[in-house]
């Protein structure tokens, strides 16, 4: 029989890039536990954050196991890579730079600058944000699968009236981010907040991550940072692939 901290184990095991988002009977079947087993571990799992509840009543790993994540050394060395990079960007915007990645059908946030003076809604480093209603998702989004695509377009909350929640027009923007280079929202994700992004790229052109800006909506031609952010990003993708954190093998999706 294995002991508890087995059967967490077991039970955080069956969530993986083909199971992002599962069924207690899914998570019973793949950890080869009981059902009622399976009900009481990802109970006590929700409520530790370690997991977290869909509208849809499925489970997705939760914000508890991306924090401890974030402390990977992969993690780690990109940030301190990117971290002079983030700055040059920041003395130039009037609000916040960060830098995230691809992590389920989330971005995981994994360094952030922001001033007194930016937004106190914005996110910090290990907060998952969707990827449909921000810049840095939307960028890794553009830029993914097809099956990421399909699982995003089939699962798209409404996070203000701004939001893009039919399928078609997200897929046409995506089409769109892809072939210009960049990602902007408008008030998608809160008030008040407007956002751009650009991709990140490994040695073999992949996108491995995103460096977004999120300002407040009122900031006028922000739409002028796009080339700062454009020629900051290869350069830090230069030295990406020059540190060796451009292999896309390292930096698992």
């Amino acid at each position: 029989m294995k002991s508890v901290s087995g059967r967490v184990i077991a039970v955080l095991a069956t969530f993986d890039t083909k199971h992002r988002r599962q069924s207690l009977t899914s998570i019973s079947r793949r950890s080869n536990l009981p059902l009622t087993t399976v009900h009481r571990l990802v109970h006590e799992l929700e409520e530790h954050s370690a997991l977290i509840r869909g509208r849809d009543g499925d489970y997705e790993i939760g914000s508890r196991i991306w924090r401890l994540g974030i402390l990977a050394s992969v993690h780690a060395d990109l940030r301190e890579v990117a971290l002079p990079y983030m700055e040059d960007v920041y003395e130039q915007c009037n609000g916040a730079v960060q830098i995230a990645v691809l992590d389920g059908l989330r971005c995981l946030v994994v360094e952030r600058i922001a001033g007194s003076r930016t937004l106190s809604v914005l996110s910090k480093p290990g907060s998952r944000l969707p990827l449909h209603a921000t810049g840095v998702g939307k960028v890794l989004l553009a830029f993914g699968t097809k099956d990421l695509h399909e699982a995003v377009l089939n699962s798209l909350d409404r996070f203000t009236d701004q939001t893009i929640v039919d399928a078609q027009r997200l897929s046409s923007q995506l089409q769109t981010i892809k072939a210009q280079g960049f990602a902007r929202t408008d008030e998608e994700l809160v008030y008040g907040a407007t956002s751009l992004a650009v991709p990140l790229r490994g040695k073999d052109g992949r996108v491995i991550a995103a460096l977004g800006i999120v300002v407040p909506s009122r900031t006028k031609d922000v739409a002028l940072m796009i080339p700062t952010m454009q020629v900051t990003a290869a350069a830090l993708s230069k030295k990406l692939v020059e540190s060796g954190l451009g292999d896309t093998t390292r930096v698992k999706h």
